[in-house]
């Protein structure tokens, strides 16, 4: 058994290390010696039961004992082998050097390899854990943590969730540092800064606050840092854990902060003025502040003509609010108004009902939780099956429910044009919100009629109306109002009309386009018309 747990050893500053759960805090004080073999079962006392904990004996000049040891799965063991144990056993120390032999091989044998010394167990676990190597040479206090980590990661691939038929292909994925070569890639300007910061006092998730210096607003950027750095959780396993926490109302179920798998539209919100964050682990970065007119937009919108893109976003406008408000409608005009519509559809919908045991409301009820349970089970539902899956579920279940005069044809008609409606909506969030909404209108409409429905939406509209993100209003550019911002809302002007920044954003350079920042690096003089 290793002494760290029979006598609780001295260590130089006399303090004795008690095991505890909190290993970290405990081990601040526990520092190495000159002894290798005191220092290594301090190691194993800790890391014993780890199957990939690996250790390996050599000789440093071919004369001096040490041991290196590493967490096999986090690094890469050939350039171990080939970089470091080769290098220190066939290296020779010379006998008229006074350099330190740490330092001499930091310096001169180890040169091409990130080396850092660690002196106390909290350190050398910490570093072991972020998949670096230790070495420890008889006669030296301190081990020197070399860095060889490696990662398994996926190939960049397309977005699943944000697919574009005009546009880039490549998508984020777990790696947080291919993300951010995603970034820098189509950012090679000297403004762009990334800010690391570690979340979860168990994970130690590193994530990474993107943004450009020169356009940003600094007090929207404070309370960026501000927020991240005041969450307190033990894990942050994606970024949506992040999401939660930043988010200015945790009870609406509209989203106030955008996520994204592409980073073209994670860079066009960073030349806005926007604060991007990546998250290490998730293949989502989350863009604030966001207001609700970017959740109906995609980044293949500025990829085409922009009368037939400003034509695409009103359709998806109206497809939103058919969504919210269609079925909820239908139970109001049948229930309570049925001289709003022609009496031609009040003939046609009352035949159709003959036999249906339940109230409209109830029947839309009905079917709308049908829908949802079908929705949800093509979504888990591995690939090849829930295509299919779908299709026997509204062809056959639906055939069949109509057949036996459970629902009447025209519901499920209805319900399939509001089910469309929510799917034409680019982000998920937000016809997630309306797809929940779309219950509360229903209840509304079938007990209170066209009073009920009214209330209802103007209840939605308020609290939209009144959310924030940030500090900027939820539904600005609308309100308040700006002409400029309306240009790119629910339609897109001619990006040459477009040549100021968001206002509400409030960035420092409010021109997308200044000529005399353009002239002065390339050496041109061009004209002086913004």
């Amino acid at each position: 058994m290793s002494p760290i747990f029979k006598k609780s050893p001295t260590n130089k500053e006399g303090e004795r290390f008690v095991p505890n759960s909190s290993i970290i805090q405990k081990a601040q004080t526990v520092y190495f010696t000159p002894n290798i073999k005191y220092n290594f079962e301090l190691f194993t006392s800790i890391l014993q039961k780890d199957a990939d904990f690996l250790s390996k004996k050599f000789k440093v000049f071919g004369e001096t004992p040490a041991v290196l040891i590493c967490l096999k799965s986090l690094v890469d063991m050939e350039k171990i082998e080939r970089d470091i144990i080769k290098q220190l056993q066939n290296k020779k120390h010379p006998d008229n050097s006074h350099t330190p032999i740490t330092t001499y091989i930091m310096e001169d044998v180890l040169y091409y390899t990130a080396v850092e010394t660690v002196k106390n167990l909290a350190a050398g676990i910490e570093s072991l854990l972020a998949g670096k190597a230790l070495v420890f040479i008889e006669g030296i206090e301190q081990a020197m943590a070399l860095d060889v980590y490696t990662q398994e990661k996926r190939s960049i691939e397309q977005s699943e969730t944000e697919r574009v038929v005009r546009g880039p292909r490549d998508g984020f994925i777990e790696s947080l540092q291919t993300n951010v070569a995603l970034l820098r890639y189509r950012l090679p300007v000297p403004e762009f800064r990334v800010e690391q910061r570690e979340v979860g006092t168990r994970t130690k998730t590193k994530i990474a606050i993107c943004y450009l210096d020169d356009i940003v607003n600094p007090e929207l950027l404070e309370e960026v840092r501000s927020r991240i750095d005041k969450i307190v959780i033990d894990r942050i396993l994606d970024a949506g854990y992040i999401e939660h926490y930043i988010q200015d109302d945790v009870t609406s179920p509209f989203p106030q902060v955008q996520n994204s798998e592409r980073p073209d539209r994670v860079v066009g919100n960073l030349l806005e003025g926007r604060v991007s964050i990546l998250v290490d682990g998730s293949p989502f970065a989350l863009i604030v502040p966001a207001i609700f007119v970017q959740f109906y937009q995609t980044s293949e919108d500025y990829n085409e003509r922009w009368i037939i893109t400003s034509a695409i976003r009103i359709i998806r406008l109206a497809a939103l609010v058919f969504s919210l408000t269609f079925s909820s409608f239908y139970v109001t005009v049948l229930s309570f108004h049925p001289e709003l519509i022609p009496a031609t559809f009040v003939v046609a919908a009352s035949s159709g009902r003959q036999g249906v045991p339940f109230p409209v409301v109830i029947e839309v009820l009905i079917m709308e939780i049908a829908m949802e349970i079908l929705r949800e089970a093509t979504v888990r539902m591995p690939q090849q099956v829930g295509g299919a899956l779908s299709i026997v579920g509204v062809l056959v279940v639906g055939q069949a429910a109509v057949q036996a005069g459970f629902v009447s044809p025209i519901t499920v008609v209805i319900m399939a044009l509001s089910t469309i409606g929510s799917f034409a909506t680019p982000s998920y969030n937000v016809a997630t919100a309306f797809r929940v909404l779309r219950f509360i209108l229903i209840i509304l409409a079938g007990t209170f009629g066209l009073l009920g429905l009214a209330v209802g939406i103007m209840l939605v509209l308020n609290h939209m109306l009144s959310l924030r993100s940030f500090g900027v209003p939820y539904m600005a550019p609308f309100s308040p109002g700006n002409y400029q911002e309306l240009k790119d809302s629910f339609m897109r002007f001619p990006i040459q009309w477009t040549k100021e920044r968001p206002k509400h954003l409030q960035p420092q350079d409010k021109k997308r386009v200044d000529n005399r920042k353009y002239n002065k690096r390339s050496g041109g003089e061009g004209n002086n018309e913004t």
